[in-house]
């Protein structure tokens, strides 16, 4: 083997071990994450930290919570925004919300919330088609961080545009701006659709079932797990819905492939939107 090919297998020995050290000191397991992308975000924090390798990172990570809260962010999947993909909303509404509505109470579970855009947009969707009284959402996410955040429920003015276009191509009826209330530099989610969503912590890696939904969405988050991971994580979300019920993945994620394919019947290909077989 050549010195480049020895470096790169030092290389992931290095991360490998770094993970292994994270899991028995903190309790966290990335071990079947992608490879690719926890190696793409501990870089960052290397070269950041102004470390030079990873072993580096390992030891001060074992020695210091507070760099280890830095990792825990950097491997976290924070990647969201309000009616993302709104066209996978406008279906969710107009295919999956007149199934919903012949129940006489539903459950819905945001699996991966992040810091909580998307659940909020499922609140106001369901208040729109009059079931928001009916209906209890879960948000989980492993990281406590973020999950406040998530319960907060603010965020950037900024940003704000870009969700009021998102909302209105998913088919919103109303004024989006009825939803939060402004100030100079933040919005705030109104305690009106906060008050339907139970936050919690909850880790898809090693925590088990969750309940008996109606709907369950996790978007872009198993693109970031590796196949075996994958599974596991399908097969807790079949288990963890009632005969019939729906589950929503990420525009780039399947379940063609998995060990679950047979257990799910296809209903939007473009949306990827899955429904248990009964």
């Amino acid at each position: 083997m050549n010195r480049a090919g020895e470096n790169i297998k030092n290389e992931r020995i290095e991360i490998r071990l770094l993970l292994e050290a994270v899991n028995l000191k903190y309790g966290y397991d990335f071990r079947n994450y992608s490879f690719a992308h926890v190696k793409r975000r501990l870089e960052k924090r290397l070269n950041l930290s102004g470390m030079d390798n990873f072993s580096q990172m390992q030891h001060r990570l074992i020695y210091d919570a507070s760099f280890f809260n830095l990792i825990l962010f950097d491997l976290s999947i924070n990647v969201t925004e309000m009616f993302r993909d709104p066209w996978v909303y406008k279906k969710i509404r107009g295919t999956v919300i007149p199934v919903l509505k012949t129940y006489p109470y539903i459950k819905v579970w945001h699996a991966g919330c992040s810091t909580g855009q998307e659940v909020y947009s499922m609140a106001i969707l369901l208040e729109e088609e009059g079931m928001k009284k009916r209906a209890q959402l879960y948000a989980t996410d492993f990281n406590e961080l973020i999950l406040s955040r998530a319960k907060d429920g603010i965020y950037p003015m900024d940003v704000m545009r870009k969700y009021i276009n998102n909302y209105q191509k998913s088919g919103g009826k109303k004024d989006f701006s009825d939803y939060y209330a402004a100030d100079y530099s933040h919005a705030i989610i109104k305690r009106g659709l906060r008050d339907k969503i139970l936050f919690s912590s909850h880790n898809l890696v090693t925590d088990g079932v969750f309940g008996e939904m109606n709907l369950i969405l996790c978007r872009n988050v198993l693109i970031y797990f590796d196949k075996a991971l994958q599974n596991r994580v399908l097969k807790l979300f079949h288990d963890s819905l009632c005969p019939g019920g729906f589950l929503c993945l990420g525009t780039k994620e399947s379940i063609k492939f998995s060990e679950l394919s047979d257990a799910f019947e296809l209903v939007c290909d473009q949306e990827k939107i899955y429904r248990k077989r009964r």
